[in-house]
C-alpha cells in the first residue's frame, strides 16, 4: 500500500501524456503542436507505417487515436486499469519501434515514449490499484 499515491501519479501522467498526443493531432494545442490537425498526422503515420498499404495505413491512424483516448481514460478512472496499462505498454511499444526504425533511435527517445512504455508496464505489475474503481469493485 505504499506506493499507491505514486501509482496514482504514474496513472495519471501516462494519460495525460497520450490525451495530449490526441488533442495535438486534433489542433488543440495551436502553434505548440506537432502535427496540427488530422491530415498532418494521417502523414505521419504514414510514415510509420510505410509498408502497409495507404487505406491501412489510414486506418491504423484511426485504430491508434481509438485506443489513445479509450487506455488514458480507463487508467485515469481506474477501471480494467492492467488491460489499459498493458494496452498503452503495448501501443506505446509500437510507436517507439516504429519511430526507431523510421526517424531513428532519437525521436522516441525525445519523446520520452520508451519511458511512458516502461511506465506503463511496470503499472502493470502492481498487485491492486487502491484509489481506482476496480478497487472500488473488489472492495464490495
Amino acid at each position: 500500500m505504499k506506493n499507491q499515491f505514486q501509482q496514482l501519479f504514474l496513472r495519471i501522467a501516462i494519460s495525460v501524456t497520450m490525451l495530449s498526443a490526441v488533442a495535438d493531432r486534433f489542433g488543440f494545442w495551436g502553434d505548440n503542436s506537432s502535427w496540427g490537425n488530422w491530415k498532418n498526422f494521417e502523414v505521419y503515420t504514414q510514415k510509420l507505417t510505410f509498408f502497409l498499404p495507404e487505406i491501412m495505413s489510414i486506418f491504423s491512424a484511426y485504430i491508434a487515436t481509438f485506443l489513445e483516448i479509450l487506455f488514458p481514460v480507463m487508467l485515469i478512472l481506474g477501471y480494467k486499469t492492467r488491460i489499459a496499462s498493458y494496452g498503452s505498454g503495448m501501443l506505446l511499444l509500437v510507436f517507439a519501434l516504429s519511430m526507431a526504425i523510421v526517424l531513428g533511435i532519437k525521436a522516441p527517445l525525445d519523446y520520452s515514449v520508451w519511458v511512458g512504455c516502461a511506465g506503463a508496464f511496470l503499472l502493470a505489475a502492481q498487485q491492486e490499484y487502491q484509489y481506482s474503481i476496480d478497487y472500488m469493485i473488489r472492495k464490495k
